[in-house]
Formats: C-alpha cells, sequence, structure tokens
C-alpha cells in the first residue's frame, strides 16, 4: 500500500478521475513536453553518474546484452500471436507498441526503487535507451511485406526503412537520454554535487506534475477501447506479465540483481504511448491508431503504474531471495 500512496502516483489517479469526469483541467503541451524532457536529462544525469562509480564491467554487458534480445523477443512473438485476431498492419502496430518502452514508467519504477532503498545500476537507463527502437524497425519491415503481400496502395515515402532507422536513432528525447548520461559519467561525483538541486531535488516534485498529465491523458483515451475485441483487452492485461515473467527469469538465469531485475521487468512489461504512436502514425498509416494507443496510454500504462511496478518490484525480490 506504501507505493499506492506515494505522492506522484496519487496525482496520476487524481489525473485519471478528472479526465474521467470530463474536467477542463489540462496541462498544456509545451509544459508537458518540458517536463518529459527534464526527466529524461535528470535519470540520464543520475544514470552517468552512477556508471561513473561503477564502471562498464562485465554486469552491465549483461544487462544490456539480455534488454537488447528482449527488445527483438517481445514484438516478433506478440506480432505472431495478434496475427490471428488483426490485419497484418494493426498487428504490427501494436506489437511494435508492445515491443518498445515508456520511458515515464521506467522513470516512476525508478522513484519506487528509491523510495525503498533498493539498489540499482545506473546502465538501467542505457538499456531502456536500446530497448526504444529495435521493434518500431521490426514494424516498418512487417508492414512493408503485408503490402507486398496484399498491395494497398503505394507505400507512403515516410515508410522507407532508412527513413525509420534515421528517426528512431536520433530522436531528441533519447539523444538527451543518452548525452546527459555521457555528461554524468564524464564529470563524475563533482557534477553530482553540482547538479544535484536540479537533478534530485526537483524530481518527485517534476514526476508527480508529469503523472498528473498523464493520468489525464490515458482516462481520454480509454474512449479508444470501445467496441474492441475482448481478446485485445487480454493481451493488453496478460501481455505485459508475460513479457514481465520472461524477464524475471532472463534475470534469475544471468543472477542480476533485484534492483536490476525488476526495472527489466517493468522495460518488458511497458508500451509505448509516444516514440512508436508517432512514428507508426506516419510509417503505417493503414493502421488503427486508436487501437494502439488506446491500449497503451488507455489500459496498459495504468496498469503498471498502479499494480505492476509494486508487484515487479516484490516478485523480484522475492525470486531472488532478496
Amino acid at each position: 500500500m506504501g507505493g499506492f500512496l506515494d505522492p506522484a502516483i496519487l496525482f496520476f489517479v487524481f489525473g485519471m478521475a478528472a479526465g474521467l469526469l470530463k474536467s477542463n483541467l489540462d496541462i498544456p503541451q509545451p509544459i508537458s513536453r518540458f517536463l518529459s524532457l527534464y526527466l529524461l536529462m535528470a535519470l540520464g544525469l543520475k544514470g552517468g553518474f552512477a556508471l561513473a562509480k561503477s564502471g562498464f564491467n562485465a554486469e552491465v554487458a549483461i544487462t544490456l546484452a539480455a534488454a537488447l534480445g528482449l527488445a527483438f523477443l517481445v514484438p516478433a512473438c506478440g506480432y505472431l500471436l495478434l496475427r490471428r485476431f488483426l490485419n497484418g498492419f494493426d498487428a504490427a502496430a501494436v506489437a511494435a507498441t508492445y515491443g518498445s518502452v515508456s520511458a515515464v514508467t521506467f522513470i516512476t519504477a525508478v522513484q519506487h526503487l528509491d523510495n525503498l532503498g533498493v539498489a540499482y545500476g545506473g546502465h538501467m537507463a542505457a538499456a531502456m535507451a536500446l530497448m526504444e527502437s529495435p521493434a518500431i524497425v521490426m514494424a516498418v519491415v512487417l508492414a512493408n511485406y503485408v503490402r507486398k503481400q496484399a498491395p494497398t496502395g503505394p507505400a507512403p515515402a515516410q515508410g522507407s526503412l532508412r527513413h525509420v532507422l534515421h528517426e528512431s536513432l536520433t530522436d531528441g528525447a533519447q539523444l538527451l537520454l543518452l548525452g546527459a548520461m555521457a555528461i554524468g559519467m564524464a564529470t563524475g561525483a563533482a557534477g553530482e554535487a553540482i547538479m544535484k538541486p536540479f537533478s534530485v531535488d526537483l524530481f518527485k516534485g517534476m514526476l508527480a506534475f508529469f503523472l498528473l498529465d498523464m493520468g489525464l491523458q490515458a482516462a481520454r483515451s480509454i474512449g479508444g477501447l470501445k467496441g474492441q475485441s475482448a481478446w485485445l483487452l487480454v493481451y493488453a492485461v496478460l501481455g505485459p506479465l508475460t513479457h514481465a515473467g520472461v524477464a524475471l527469469l532472463l534475470g534469475w538465469g544471468l543472477g542480476m540483481s533485484v534492483g536490476n531485475t525488476a526495472l527489466l521487468m517493468v522495460l518488458a512489461a511497458s508500451a509505448s504511448y509516444i516514440a512508436v504512436p508517432a512514428v507508426v502514425r506516419q510509417s503505417i498509416p493503414e493502421a488503427n491508431p486508436s487501437l494502439y494507443f488506446g491500449m497503451s496510454l488507455g489500459l496498459t500504462f495504468p496498469l503498471n503504474i498502479l499494480l505492476g511496478i509494486p508487484l515487479y518490484t516484490a516478485v523480484a525480490s522475492r525470486v531472488l531471495g532478496a
């Protein structure tokens, strides 16, 4: 219950309630964008400072390899399953959404571990960055395959693999995260002391404000789930739990720490509602945006924020004997 009573989580609940009540409460888009960039910058700095202390070792390499493996496994298996009850374009879009990651879910999980005093590695932020793009690339490749099998007209120029690779690897948010991490590593303890008022003291309040906005958006996106197959709703709940279970097995088999395993489970269970929808909307216009956006933001995101994060942490602690 302690995790639920966290102020940031309660602001998310409040935002969802306001959205469901159709309140005119709204966070202007530029402010929401700023909060998102702040959280990524602060997270990158914290990860960089931690890496400056620990260095790049075998544990870091193993964890990053596991994260990259999950980034390919989850969307591939998801597509094969979803193709049974969706057309190829929608299956590719939903698989990409659930194969990629949610930065806000990850950031909330980091704060949860901090509250519990559970240690984790700074390199987990790099794992998050690694897991964002593979699913997007796979979705575009699958969509192009579907177009060749059953032509629906000329594919949009934006759908080219080269364009998608460029968009994925030069995404501003991802570059900010990696750049902040590099700066944190370069400046070390001295930089950490200087940036503490920015990257630590303000973090909790900024996260609460951003989760308020996410609660509003989540409530307003639930409408996209109306009329959808019950199997999709089941996938939106059981899919993330299954992905987290696979990550748990990886963490256990590779001897990862409780904190790193919990974060890997969170990453595997999360679904993108920013990066993937933005690219997929341009690259796979045949897919239904209300489907993949409604599932990820309207159902899976609240599920992970309210129940998933404390559940994954508790399970990782129990299985790994902490």
